[in-house]
């Protein structure tokens, strides 16, 4: 009983899922915003390609 009284209580492995999530979340959001620049970059090449040719 004593055991799982003292698992109930410890808060370490709660610590490291939420670092876990925050850390999924910030990469969700960097992979997010890296697909939208390339797209804007390829639009922007193929404007100017356009242009040139």
């Amino acid at each position: 009983m004593k055991f799982i009284n003292r698992f109930l209580k410890d808060k370490s492995g709660a610590t490291a899922i939420e670092y876990g999530l925050i850390a999924a979340l910030i990469s969700v959001a960097i992979i997010g915003a890296v697909s939208a620049t390339g797209s804007n970059l390829n639009s922007t090449f193929s404007k100017v390609k356009d242009n040139l040719g």
